[in-house]
């Protein structure tokens, strides 16, 4: 099977009452215009989307496919990020410590609480951050939430 769009979200009253198949499209995959995957179901699946996808990027719950009664939707599966923790009475601290993120071309994310980012893991980062004064950080294993990044793109890019 191809899906060559985005039909729109679990959610939708269209797919109401409908099982779904769900596709692991992993964080650092959501921004890729090409996928061969196979759902939890079994499905071989190509997915070819046009250039849309390269700053929408693949969310939660995106319906790729509907056949009979079942979706084929993405599940973007947990990952281990670095939680960013600013301490309240350092604010300046925010700006250095995105600024350090971004300049190591990481996404960067919203976190849940005032004076907190997300960003995908690696031990060079959380070294850099821990050394910065007024920013503590902590390591857990979470789904990525696209909704609140704040990159312009997510990818993993490296030097």
């Amino acid at each position: 099977m191809i899906c060559e769009k985005i039909l729109g979200k679990v959610t939708d009253e269209e797919f109401s009452g409908k099982k779904v198949d769900y596709v692991d499209i992993h964080w650092d995959e959501a921004f890729k215009k090409l996928h061969r995957k196979t759902s939890t179901g079994g499905v071989e699946i190509g997915i070819r989307l046009d250039d849309s996808v390269l700053t929408r990027g693949l969310h939660q719950d995106d319906v790729l496919a509907a056949e009979g009664d079942t979706v084929l939707a993405v599940n973007i599966p947990p990952c281990e990020v670095i939680i960013v923790h600013i301490d309240a009475h350092h604010p300046h601290m925010v700006a250095k410590a995105c600024y350090e993120v971004g300049n190591r071309h990481a996404p960067l994310f919203w976190g849940d609480e005032e004076g907190t980012f997300i960003t995908p893991y690696n031990e060079p980062m959380r070294v850099m951050l821990d050394k910065l004064h007024g920013v503590e950080t902590e390591v857990k294993n979470m789904k990525l939430d696209f909704d609140k990044r704040i990159s312009a793109s997510v990818h993993s890019h490296t030097h």
